[in-house]
C-alpha cells in the first residue's frame, strides 16, 4: 500500500444494497457491544415505515419506489486495510439494519412477489455461507435468527446477543400492520434502494479513529430545545425576569439530563404533544405532518408558529409565566414518572406495568400528562397517571391475549386523536369516566383468552402476564409479593414452565399429531411460572411427579395440588371468587379448565370497577 493511500479519505453516499450486498465488515474490539435499547429499534422502525407510507399509494407500480422519498440514516466511518473493512462507528444502525432484514426476510414469505435480499444479510463463497457482520460472538443467533426467526438466549450470551434477541423482538411488535404481503416488497425495495447512507471510508486506523473523534467531540450546532430557549427568552424584555427565567431553564435541563443524557428533547416533545398538539397526521399516502409530527421533527419552529394560536402566549409576561409556572412541573412530574416505572410504588403500580408492556413512548408518555394541571395537587397527580397507565396496560394486555398487536404506526392516530385529545385537562371524575368507556369500547374481549398460547414471538408478554397472575393470587390469600417479585427478582428469576413435558408420547391417548400436542401444551392454561432451576431438575418428569413440587412454589402454582386447600385457610376466597380446584392428573379438560379459570382472574385484575376506587 502507498503513503499516498494511507492518508486517503473517500466520503460518499449509497443505499443499503450497495452498502451491504457481498461485503464483509468486521467489527472493531473497543466498540463489539451491541446496545441499542428499545426505545431506539421503535423509533428506527417507526421513522423509516413512516416516511415509506407518506409516499407509497394504492396502486403503484414496483418503478414508482424510485421517486419516493430518501430516508438518510447517518454516516458510518470503515477502515479499508488490505482489502479488509473494519466497523470504525455505525455498528449500532448496521446491526439494527441486519435485525430488520433478517425479519423482513421471514415476513415475505408469504408474499406473491419477493425481494432477494439475503446478499444484503450474509454472503456465500466456495459453498459457505458467513454474516456480512463478522464477529464469531454474533454467529450462532445470526443464524438462528435468520432461518428459524428464533434465538434461545442461553446463560453464557454476552450482552451484544442478548440485546440483538430483545430488539428482534422489537421489529416484530413495532413494525405495522398496514405493511401487508400486498405492500411488503414496496417497502423492501424502499428500503434497500432509497435508505442512504454516507460511507467514510479511511486507509488507515489512525485517519479513521481521528475522523470518528471528530464527529462525536465536535458537535456544535444548537440542540432544538437550546433554539426554543432562544427564542422564549428574546420574548422577555425585562432583564431580571429574563435572567431567573433563564436561571430556572437551566435547572430544569439540568434535572432532565442527569436522569439520562438528552431527555430534554423527549420531554419537551411529550410535553407539548401531550398538553397542547391538537392535530395529527391522517394514516394515509400524501397526507401532510400537523401537530404531533412537527412537534418531533421542528419543535422549535412549531412553537414559534403557534405560540399564539394555540399556547396563547402574546405579553412577555406571558411568555415568563406560563414557563415560570408550568415548566417545573411537567419536569418534576415526567421525572417522576420514569422513577416509578423502574421503581415499583404500590400507590401507582401501573407505570411499572407498563414500562414492561406498554406502547411506544412517543404515544405513552404525552397520553400520561394529558390529564395533568400545573395546579394538580401531589395526590391527584398520582392518582390521573396510575389510572391512565391503568388505562395503557389494560389496552396493551387485551390486545395480546387476542393475538393482536400494537405498533406505534398502526395506533397513532387513534390514541392521540381520541384518547389524548379525549383526556386532556379532565379532572379525575372526567378521566375515570372517559377511561372506562374507552375499555368498554375496545374489540378485543377476554374471550381471547379461551385460545391463547406462547408461542415464538410472544414469551416476553406470557412471563408478563404470568407475572401479573401470580403475584395477584399471592395477594388474595395474604402473600406479601409484587409483580417485581415475578417478573424481575433481585435474586433467583423465574421462568414460564411447561406443565406438560415435552413428552409427545406420553399424551398419545389425546393426541395422533405432534403439532396438536404442541399448541396444546403452550395454551396459557397449561403455563406456570417457576424459578430458575426448577425446569432443568424437574422439567421431564411426568405431572404427577412435579404435583408434589408445585406445592413449594407460588399460590397459583400450589392450587394444582389438592394439599394446598388444606393448609391454607384463605384459600376459600380463591374458591368463593374464581372456582379455584385442585387438578390430580392433567388433562386437555384441565387444561381447558384452567384457561377458563386465567379468563376469570384476569376480568377480575383488570376490572374496570378499579376506576371507580
Amino acid at each position: 500500500m502507498t503513503t499516498n493511500l494511507k492518508n486517503k479519505i473517500e466520503a460518499n453516499d449509497t443505499n443499503m444494497n450497495d452498502l451491504l450486498k457481498g461485503q464483509k465488515f468486521l467489527i472493531d474490539y473497543f466498540q463489539r457491544e451491541y446496545r441499542w435499547e428499545n426505545k431506539q429499534m421503535a423509533q428506527l422502525i417507526e421513522d423509516l415505515t413512516y416516511t415509506f407510507l407518506k409516499d407509497y399509494k394504492d396502486g403503484d407500480e414496483p418503478y414508482e419506489v424510485e421517486n419516493y422519498q430518501n430516508y438518510y440514516l447517518g454516516p458510518i466511518v470503515l477502515s479499508q486495510i488490505e482489502g479488509k473493512l473494519s466497523i470504525i462507528d455505525g455498528q449500532q444502525r448496521i446491526t439494527s439494519i441486519t435485525l430488520l432484514l433478517i425479519f423482513l426476510n421471514h415476513l415475505q414469505n408469504e408474499a406473491e412477489r419477493k425481494v432477494n435480499i439475503s446478499e444484503l444479510i450474509f454472503s456465500e463463497k466456495f459453498g459457505e455461507k458467513s454474516f456480512n457482520l463478522s464477529d464469531e460472538i454474533r454467529e450462532d443467533c445470526l443464524n438462528d435468527l435468520f432461518k428459524k426467526g428464533l434465538y434461545i438466549i442461553k446463560d453464557n450470551d454476552d450482552e451484544t446477543v442478548k440485546n440483538m434477541v430483545n430488539r428482534y423482538q422489537d421489529i416484530h411488535d413495532s413494525f405495522p400492520e398496514e405493511i401487508n404481503n400486498k405492500i411488503l416488497p414496496f417497502f423492501i425495495d424502499w428500503l434497500i434502494y432509497k435508505v442512504v447512507i454516507v460511507k467514510i471510508t479511511a486507509h488507515s486506523d489512525e485517519n479513521a479513529y481521528t475522523i470518528f473523534e471528530t464527529m462525536n467531540d465536535r458537535g456544535l450546532n444548537l440542540t432544538p430545545t437550546e433554539m426554543l430557549k432562544g427564542y422564549v427568552l428574546s420574548k422577555i424584555k425585562d432583564k431580571e425576569k429574563r435572567l431567573k427565567l433563564n436561571n430556572l431553564w437551566k435547572k430544569q435541563i439540568q434535572l432532565l439530563n442527569e436522569y439520562k443524557k438528552n431527555e430534554d428533547l423527549p420531554f419537551f416533545q411529550a410535553w407539548f404533544r401531550g398538553k397542547y398538539a391538537e392535530s395529527i397526521r391522517e394514516g394515509k399516502a400524501g397526507a401532510e405532518d400537523k401537530d404531533y409530527e412537527l412537534v418531533g421533527s421542528r419543535l422549535h419552529q412549531w412553537f414559534k408558529d403557534n405560540h399564539e394560536n394555540i399556547f396563547n402566549l402574546k405579553s412577555p409576561d406571558d411568555f415568563f409565566n406560563f414557563f415560570n409556572d408550568r415548566f417545573p412541573f411537567f419536569v418534576k412530574t415526567y421525572l417522576m414518572i420514569k422513577d416509578k416505572m423502574v421503581n415499583f410504588d404500590s400507590n401507582m403500580p401501573h407505570l411499572n406495568y407498563i414500562n414492561k408492556w406498554g406502547i411506544a413512548e412517543s404515544l405513552q408518555d404525552p397520553l400520561l400528562l394529558a390529564s395533568l394541571i400545573y395546579t394538580d395537587d401531589k395526590e391527584t397527580v398520582m392518582r390521573k397517571i396510575d389510572l391512565v397507565a391503568r388505562y395503557i396496560e389494560t389496552f396493551t394486555v387485551r390486545r395480546s391475549v387476542n393475538f393482536k398487536r400494537f405498533p406505534h404506526a398502526s395506533i397513532k392516530y387513534t390514541m392521540f386523536k381520541k384518547r389524548t385529545l379525549l383526556i386532556r385537562d379532565n379532572d379525575l371524575e372526567e378521566l375515570s369516566k372517559n377511561l372506562k368507556n374507552e375499555i368498554n369500547n375496545m374489540d378485543e374481549k377476554w374471550e381471547g383468552m379461551n385460545s391463547f398460547r406462547l408461542h415464538g414471538q410472544n414469551k416476553s408478554f406470557v412471563k408478563h402476564l404470568l407475572s401479573r397472575v401470580s403475584s395477584y393470587v399471592d395477594n388474595l390469600i395474604g402473600r406479601d409479593t409484587n409483580y417485581m417479585s415475578y417478573y424481575r427478582p433481585k435474586g433467583k428469576q423465574f421462568e414460564i414452565e411447561h406443565i406438560w413435558a415435552n413428552k409427545f408420547e406420553d399424551h398419545r391417548d389425546e393426541f395422533n399429531q405432534m403439532s396438536d400436542f404442541e399448541e396444546w401444551r403452550n395454551y396459557i392454561g397449561a403455563l406456570l411460572l417457576v424459578p430458575s432451576g426448577f425446569n432443568q431438575s424437574l422439567g421431564s418428569d411426568n405431572y404427577e411427579i412435579k404435583l408434589k413440587h408445585y406445592l413449594k412454589q407460588n399460590a397459583y402454582a400450589q392450587s394444582l395440588n389438592e394439599e394446598f386447600y388444606k393448609k391454607n385457610p384463605n384459600e376459600k376466597n380463591l374458591i368463593d371468587k374464581f372456582k379455584f380446584k385442585p387438578h390430580n392428573h392433567f388433562k386437555k379438560e384441565d387444561i381447558i379448565d384452567r384457561q377458563n379459570l386465567l379468563k376469570r382472574i384476569c376480568k377480575d385484575l383488570w376490572s374496570i370497577d378499579y376506576f371507580d376506587k
